[in-house]
């Protein structure tokens, strides 16, 4: 899987210079008072500073991943690579580790309990994406229309979508989903966000995501 920063927009001091627009005041650099404001606003939920701030990523993920990550929505923008366009052979996610059921349903999954018949899962799971991926060439071979042979292949094909956003909302995309019962794989993507928003706005995304 893969997240790369592609833009961003503003810094710490963009978001401090909204809060005080009101005022009529502008900063350039930072100072303990102005890290104080952001932790004012971060804690009191003042949210439309941090709206005033932006990045942009691309993200590689398999669908059953971004299927989880596009039900975040607001503030954030959401484009796609479409089959209906691309036919090139697709390429599937690669499972490390095949986890077992968890002992409470409302848990996705037992991360600590490794699924015994392993070699059967992988084999299953390339059982089914090497069959699709014959099934879906050979439609092509026919003439069916990408749009529609689509329609065979497994959750686990790799997409790719550029997301935009305000620093805002990918704090509640990472509050929600590097917390530890979210899914391990939407975990991953979530983790390498919060990495990047934490270079650009250190102050803001500590306060942020500390809330």
């Amino acid at each position: 899987m893969e997240v790369e920063l592609i833009d961003s927009m503003g810094n710490d001091a963009s978001v401090v210079n909204a809060a005080r627009v009101s005022f009529g005041k502008r900063i350039k650099e930072m100072s303990e008072g102005d890290t104080k404001l952001i932790k004012y606003l971060a804690q009191h939920n003042h949210w439309s500073p941090f709206a005033h701030a932006s990045l942009q990523f691309r993200i590689k993920a398999p669908v059953f991943v971004a299927r989880q990550l596009m039900k975040h929505t607001v503030g954030l923008v959401w484009n796609e690579v479409s089959r209906r366009y691309v036919d090139t052979e697709p390429e599937f996610y690669e499972v490390d580790k095949w986890r077992g059921k968890p002992i409470n349903k409302k848990q996705g999954s037992d991360e600590d309990n490794e699924v015994e018949k392993s070699g059967k899962c992988y084999f299953l799971k390339s059982e089914v994406e090497n069959n699709a991926l014959i099934c879906y060439e050979e439609l092509l071979d026919a003439g069916v229309a990408p749009e529609q042979a689509r329609m065979i292949l497994p959750q686990s094909m790799m997409t790719e979508w550029w997301w935009s956003g305000t620093l805002y909302a990918f704090a509640r995309v990472c509050n929600l989903r590097c917390a530890s019962d979210a899914q391990y794989e939407t975990r991953i993507v979530a983790n390498l966000i919060n990495k990047e928003c934490g270079k650009l706005f250190p102050i803001s995304w500590m306060e942020l995501r500390n809330t």
